[in-house]
């Protein structure tokens, strides 16, 4: 999912934890991480700032590489259906010397959840459904209350970046600064990078109470742009990076030379297809017929770069409420060419696939910035329909590029994106209900009522309660081929004399990184 990669919050199921006995550590140094794409704002609520606010804004709780909730700012929470609350820590500050409120909390995460504000980082973090909130400075509580049931709210509100009250007094100056908690302040920042953090003085509220001032805690972090994996590792292998992700065959590479890593499970090549009702694929059997078509471990294989498992659900592996709802749900290769012919589809005599005379063009996208096999796997689904008579324009395009077409232009049948996977099943609905407008996430236009059913039958129950449900929903989408999973994989995230803990998802925790001689 390409725009869920860019925006999606902290994946709660497995993760790494990078650890060593090496000795000695650098003291005040500066720790390098690449990351594929610009980050074009650096406000937390906005498409891709959420990625990098880690290092500069903090959130009421936080996740443990093992998936369960650890304090943040907050020192204890509780939630139900409908309601949660949260008790913040005494002694938080922000990074402009206030001291942060429960007061300011409050207005933080309404100004998130409002919808005028069209916040889409925001968005994909929060509960799907309304939310007020309250809060009382003398007993240091905030409480939020939604609408209708839902099943994680600490997951969601509690995981949201907190902007500290200056900022949201000059929303537009969070582009290019810094208005948070965090262990770091942005004090560098360029829309194509690199973006520049130091290191604040007297942190101590971090995930689970930790600080900043370890031995080997880096004064300084640069997060550098290089989209290539090839390059990121070259400068692995030479240092010219100290902390960087590859997902693609170049971790070959990387073995053997003592770097540290850690395992991120994914999702690779969650396509999506464009449902609009003058797009060809807003047909159903059209949709079933194509996904029919396809080899499925064959695209895994090239999705991987080698022996690949297809994709079993549109979660990753160990995420919340993860099972196996592809097998039995996907549309069948056998009938695929029978229900096109059902549906009025033949090859007229130029060997196109044509119905009532007009012939059958998709505009297939994709994106090397995304991961570095997906152009290969769109361009295996290019072929299999073309085989087919389908006439299919492939394009590649830049992250930014996409993201456009998906969400403003709407010019595109097919995009073939890549998703650590989202952090709770709920945070799927989005993307597949509502009626699409204008900063919405329903970019495909898909409309299941099924899904729908299942969705409302699931925020109902609260955790893992609800994941029978979850499924189902899950399960619906496939049958109608609403969203294809290409293969469940996994990314890695090296370390060149460097430590540091990993959440699911792939995010690397500031407060861990270590580095050493």
């Amino acid at each position: 999912m390409a725009a869920a990669a860019a925006v999606s919050a902290v994946l709660t199921g497995c993760g790494g934890d990078v650890s060593s006995t090496r000795t000695p550590v650098v003291e005040g140094g500066t720790v390098t991480i690449a990351t594929t794409a610009e980050t074009p704002s650096f406000n937390p609520y906005a498409q891709f700032g959420l990625s990098l606010a880690p290092y500069a804004y903090d959130s009421l709780v936080d996740v443990a590489r093992d998936g369960r909730v650890v304090s943040g700012l907050a020192e204890r929470w509780r939630a139900g259906a409908s309601t949660a609350g949260f008790t913040l820590r005494k002694g938080v500050t922000c990074s402009d010397g206030t001291t942060l409120t429960a007061s300011g909390v409050a207005r933080s995460l309404r100004y998130a959840g409002d919808p005028r504000h069209r916040l889409v980082g925001a968005r994909t973090a929060l509960p799907g459904v309304p939310f007020t909130v309250s809060a009382d400075d003398a007993e240091r509580t905030v409480s939020v209350r939604t609408a209708s049931p839902y099943s994680f709210i600490v997951r969601t509100i509690g995981l949201l970046p907190v902007v500290c009250p200056a900022g949201l007094a000059d929303p537009g100056a969070l582009d290019r600064r810094s208005q948070g908690t965090g262990p770091y302040v942005l004090s560098g920042y360029a829309s194509g990078g690199p973006y520049l953090f130091t290191r604040r003085r007297g942190y101590a509220w971090g995930p689970g109470g930790a600080g900043n001032a370890a031995p080997g805690q880096p004064e300084r972090i640069v997060v550098t742009v290089v989209p290539q994996e090839s390059t990121v590792a070259n400068l692995l292998l030479t240092g010219g990076v100290n902390i960087a992700m590859v997902t693609g065959p170049d971790r070959a590479r990387l073995t053997g030379h003592g770097l540290a890593t850690a395992q991120v499970p994914t999702v690779v090549g969650l396509t999506f297809f464009n449902e609009r009702s003058d797009r060809p694929l807003s047909d159903p059997v059209l949709r079933r017929a194509l996904v029919g078509t396809l080899d499925r471990k064959g695209l895994a294989n090239v999705a991987i770069g080698g022996d690949g498992t297809p994709a079993r659900a549109l979660t990753a592996p160990h995420s919340l409420c993860y099972s196996d709802v592809a097998a039995g749900n996907l549309p069948s290769r056998g009938s695929a060419v029978r229900d096109l012919r059902a549906a009025g589809w033949t090859r007229d005599a130029r060997g196109r696939l044509v119905r009532q005379g007009r012939p059958l063009r998709l505009r297939v996208l994709s994106s090397a910035d995304f991961g570095s096999t997906l152009p290969s796997v769109a361009e295996l689904m290019a072929v299999t329909w073309q085989t087919l008579g389908v006439a299919v324009d492939l394009v590649g395009e830049s992250r930014n590029a996409v993201v456009q077409a998906m969400y403003g232009s709407g010019d595109f049948d097919v995009v073939v994106g890549s998703s650590p996977g989202p952090p709770l099943p709920a945070q799927l609905v989005p993307y597949f209900s509502g009626t699409p407008s204008s900063g919405g996430l329903n970019f495909a236009h898909v409309a299941n009522p099924v899904y729908d059913r299942f969705v409302a039958q699931a925020l109902r129950s609260p955790g893992s309660a609800s994941c029978a449900d979850w499924n189902r929903a899950a399960a619906a989408l496939l049958r109608s081929a609403d969203a294809l999973p290409v293969a469940d994989g996994t990314s890695t995230v090296y370390g060149y004399r460097t430590t540091f803990a990993v959440v699911p998802g792939g995010r690397i925790v500031p407060t861990s990184i270590r580095l050493h001689r």
